[in-house]
């Protein structure tokens, strides 16, 4: 997706040769307008996969899941990463380990959101090593329903996340792959790589 990738060549930050920093228009101040149209673009990739839900984690994937939520007509459900008081009964439960935020956390979802005749797809903002998928993936499988797809919005593609996902047969979509970001400079993945300069 060109917009976002122009968007992460202007604004994204490279902090070291894993970590990519987005907080100007994706994980701490929002774009609405770049939202709306990743949301258009994940509509357009799952167009025809009959999603009756979308499922994302809490807070970075909410943006881009409402947005594309919108556009299908789905509700989005969002997995919570702490206990909340009025979430208490008839969990569905996944472990979660943040490498970015070294850190493991017990995500959930109530049981009455995602059932055995749902179609879900599966949103969020990052794929590095996947494990955030994978216990949405778990979430899922509990509720014995299908999986439409896994829609990324930035894919590190230099880590083992989408490929491991890719071998498991789950189709990912990533609006922007990236390829490296050695030396402070972004790289995508594309049919000739394309060096931007920070």
């Amino acid at each position: 997706m060109e917009l976002l990738k122009e968007k992460i060549a202007q604004n994204g930050i490279v902090l070291s040769n894993s970590v990519l920093k987005v907080d100007s228009f994706l994980n701490h101040q929002i774009d609405p307008l770049l939202m709306l149209e990743i949301g258009k673009e994940f509509v357009n990739r799952f167009a025809d996969k009959g999603i009756t839900k979308i499922l994302t984690l809490e807070s970075s994937g909410i943006a881009p899941s409402v947005m594309a939520g919108l556009q299908m007509n789905v509700p989005v459900i969002f997995a919570r990463k702490r206990k909340s008081m009025t979430l208490i009964d008839d969990l569905l439960t996944s472990t979660v380990r943040s490498f970015t935020k070294n850190e493991t956390n017990e995500i959930s979802i109530s049981n009455k959101y995602i059932t055995e005749n749902d179609c879900v797809l599966i949103i969020d903002d990052f794929l590095a090593n996947g494990q955030a998928a994978i216990g949405l993936i778990d979430l899922v499988n509990q509720a014995k329903a299908q999986i439409a797809g896994i829609g990324i919005v930035i894919e590190k593609a230099f880590q083992d996340g989408g490929q491991l996902l890719r071998d498991k047969g789950y189709p990912v979509e990533s609006l922007a792959r990236i390829a490296s970001l050695e030396e402070g400079n972004v790289s995508f993945v594309t049919e000739s790589i394309t060096e931007v300069s920070k």
